[in-house]
């Protein structure tokens, strides 16, 4: 089973391709978007010890050149620091503009060789090859591409949409059980915006998800990937309804800034999007009956909907760093049913805050 998604943007459309075995198609996929010759490819030690050797010999078997550029793993790669290495690296293989760059691993990679390929020599050809469920269903899609800057989640960054994404669900075999269930939370949060179908698949097939059955995996992932898609070619630029993409994540990264990045992005979206579910029945916007299934679902993923609160403050400092504050108000994503949100910018952010241990 293959998904095939086109995200119809003027003068920027790319095609979104996933499936299981997908990147057996990769050299066909690229050349039939002029991408070849040589290319570049950046990923971290750990999927280059996996899957760099697949990666390398596809490309090559199709008469493509392959530089494999490998950086240290984990969220404190992705920096202006990191950024700067890049650049000499690719510098001194003579990538030129035309040069296309791959993202070859999860969200880290993906954000920080997009943001790469955007600023070197004023932009070259990016593909995403997300290895990752997070990568292949959120992160890879949408074109924003950033670094952090210090404990600011994504501060410096652009919208740079890729020329493609090929997203091989087989991958994702590979990862551990936390890593899926980092995937899991965006996931959970496509179907909480936008697909009442896909929450109610999910209420019934989380023990195959967590099974990496590859069936299921692949269903899941295309359609929370259909669900972005069609925000983003709605919204490029996060002017309006793309902020719904955000549910959860105006709380999480500033649980993920407080604890320097020690928790992971998934989890952090889980307990935002916990958190968001209770402020919203507070306030009367979503009946408990909603508020149990989204916390039931996401307690089934393995996923937290609580935690205790030893530094408000430094979490509501935190939030109020994030980049989707106007006129000086936080917006705040909140569910007024299954498959579906409102935007809020009216919330005390306490009472978020509050809602993390309730």
């Amino acid at each position: 089973m293959k998904t095939q998604i086109d995200v119809n943007l003027t003068g920027r459309s790319y095609p979104i391709r996933i499936g299981e075995g997908l990147l057996t198609e990769l050299p066909a996929l690229m050349q039939s978007l002029s991408l070849g010759g040589r290319l570049m490819a950046v990923t971290n030690r750990v999927v280059a010890g996996l899957h760099g050797g697949l990666l390398s010999e596809t490309l090559r078997s199709a008469g493509l050149e392959l530089d494999l550029i490998v950086i240290p793993d984990g969220e404190g790669t992705k920096s202006l620091a990191t950024a700067g290495k890049l650049y000499e690296s690719l510098a001194r293989r003579h990538a030129e503009r035309g040069t296309p760059l791959l993202a070859f691993g999860g969200g880290v990679i993906g954000d920080l060789t997009g943001f790469v390929a955007a600023t070197y020599q004023r932009g070259v050809p990016f593909v995403q090859v997300p290895t990752t469920l997070l990568a292949q269903v959120d992160s890879s899609i949408g074109g924003k591409v950033a670094v952090n800057v210090g404990k600011l989640k994504n501060m410096a960054g652009v919208f740079y949409q890729p020329r493609l994404v090929a997203a091989d669900t087989r991958l994702l075999q590979t990862l551990p059980l936390a890593e899926i269930q980092n995937g899991l939370a965006e996931v959970i949060k496509c179907a909480v915006i936008k697909d009442p179908e896909l929450f109610a698949y999910l209420e019934h097939n989380i023990p195959e998800v967590l099974a990496k059955n590859i069936g299921t995996l692949t269903h899941i992932a295309g359609r929370a990937a259909r669900v972005k898609a069609a925000v983003v070619e709605r919204d490029e630029h996060d002017y309006g309804e793309r902020q719904i993409l955000n549910f959860g994540h105006t709380l999480g990264h500033a649980i993920e800034a407080v604890s320097n990045f020690r928790v992971k992005h998934g989890t952090a979206v889980a307990l935002g999007m916990a958190a968001a579910a209770k402020v919203a029945n507070r306030i009367g916007l979503l009946a408990e009956p909603h508020v149990i299934r989204i916390t039931s679902l996401i307690a089934a993923a393995g996923l937290p909907v609580t935690m205790p609160v030893k530094q408000p403050e430094a979490l509501i400092a935190a939030m109020l760093h994030d980049k989707k504050i106007s006129n000086g108000k936080l917006k705040f994503v909140l569910p007024d049913g299954i498959g579906s949100t409102v935007i809020r910018d009216d919330i005390d952010p306490r009472m978020a805050v509050e809602a993390l241990s309730a």
